[in-house]
C-alpha cells in the first residue's frame, strides 16, 4: 500500500487527540507513517503504533523549539523525500495550516485546508470541506503532486489498531535561520477542561447570559458533561469571557459531537465556527432566533431555568 505521512501534534511526547484522528483517516488512504518532531518525540512512538502507525519518523533537534514553523517544514520535506507518500495529513491549527501551505509550495503540490473528511479515490484522496460558513459542502481532489491536506479536529472517531510503529531517526537538513525566533514561552494556565477545538462536547454562552458572573451557569453544565466552554463574539466583546474561547468566524472553529448554545441568537459569524458540529442543541427564549434554524434540538425558554435543570439531571444520572 501507499504511505501517508501524518504530522503528529504532541506535548513532550504526549500525543494530542487530533493526531490520533489523523492516523485513523490515514488508514483509509494507505499505511500511516507518523512524523514526530521536537522535545520528547521519541516517547510518542508507543501510542502511535497502537493507533496504526506503521513507521514513526522522529527528529528531536532544538531547532523545533527555537524557531517558528520553518524547521517543521524542513522535516516534512525530508520525510516526503524519504517516504514518497501519496498524501500528507496535518491538523488544522494555525501552525498546522502554515506549515502545510509552506510544504505545498516547496513540493509544487496542491493544498486543501480545513477538511472535515478524507477518503480514498481512484486518482488520489478525495477531500470534503464545509465552506462559506457551512452553507456548502465541497468535494475535491489534488491534481498536482502530493496531496497536502489539513484536517479539522473531530472529523472522525479515533480507532485503535495495532501496527508495527517502527521508530526511525529522521535526518533533517535545516535551511537558513528565519527572522523570527522564539525567545520565551509561558505555559497556559489549565482550566481542567478539554481544549476547545478538540473537545467532543462544547457548551457555549452568548449575549443572553447577561454577565461574566452568569457564565457560571454555562460552566456548571460543561463540567457535568466533561465539556469545553465556548462563547459568542457578543459575550467576548462585552468582556464576559476570554477571547481564547470565542467560537465563530473571528474566533475558533469547532466541530464537536455535541454543541450546546445557551443564549446565542445564531448570527452568521457564530454559525461559521460551529455549523459542522454533529448535533446542535439550542436554548433561547426568543422562538424566532436564527439558531433554531440550525439546531437539531431546540428549547424555547429562559436559559437560567433550563440549563440548571439540565445540569442537575445530568449530575443525578451520573451519580
Amino acid at each position: 500500500m501507499a504511505d501517508v505521512l501524518v504530522l503528529v501534534d504532541h506535548v513532550d511526547g504526549v500525543v494530542r487527540k487530533p493526531a490520533l484522528e489523523l492516523l485513523t483517516l490515514a488508514r483509509r488512504l494507505g499505511d500511516p507513517v507518523a512524523v514526530v518532531l521536537g522535545a520528547g518525540a521519541g516517547g510518542a512512538a508507543g501510542v502511535l503504533g497502537e493507533h496504526g502507525a506503521v513507521r514513526v519518523l522522529v527528529a528531536e533537534g532544538p531547532e523545533f523549539g527555537e524557531r517558528l514553523t520553518v524547521p517543521v517544514v524542513d522535516a516534512l520535506e525530508a520525510a516526503c523525500a524519504l517516504v514518497g507518500p501519496v498524501a500528507v495529513l496535518v491538523g488544522s491549527s494555525a501552525d498546522g495550516r502554515e506549515a502545510a501551505a509552506r510544504l505545498a509550495v516547496r513540493l509544487g503540490s496542491g493544498l486543501v485546508t480545513d477538511a472535515v473528511d478524507v477518503a480514498a479515490g481512484g486518482e488520489g484522496p478525495v477531500v470534503t470541506q464545509s465552506v462559506f460558513a457551512g452553507g456548502f459542502t465541497t468535494v475535491s481532489r489534488v491534481t498536482r503532486g502530493v496531496a497536502v491536506v489539513t484536517v479539522k479536529p473531530n472529523a472522525v472517531a479515533v480507532e485503535a489498531v495495532a501496527a508495527a510503529g517502527a521508530v526511525e531517526e529522521l535526518a533533517v537538513v535545516f535551511g537558513e535561520v528565519p527572522a523570527a525566533r522564539v525567545t520565551s514561552r509561558t505555559p497556559r494556565v489549565s482550566s481542567g477542561r478539554p481544549e476547545l477545538t478538540e473537545a467532543a462536547i462544547v457548551v457555549s454562552g452568548g449575549r443572553g447570559v447577561g454577565s461574566a458572573e452568569n457564565f457560571s451557569v454555562v460552566e456548571a453544565l460543561a463540567d457535568s458533561l466533561g465539556a469545553a466552554v465556548g462563547a459568542s463574539r457578543a459575550a467576548v466583546d462585552a468582556g464576559w469571557y476570554p477571547h481564547s474561547q470565542q467560537v465563530g468566524q473571528t474566533g475558533k472553529s469547532v466541530a464537536p459531537q455535541l454543541y450546546i448554545a445557551a443564549g446565542i441568537s445564531g448570527a452568521i459569524q457564530h454559525r461559521a465556527g460551529m455549523q459542522t458540529s454533529k448535533t446542535i442543541v439550542a436554548v433561547n427564549k426568543d422562538a424566532e432566533a436564527p439558531i433554531f434554524d440550525l439546531a437539531d434540538y431546540g428549547v424555547v425558554g429562559d436559559l437560567f431555568t433550563v440549563v440548571p435543570q439540565l445540569t442537575d439531571d445530568i449530575t443525578t444520572r451520573k451519580n
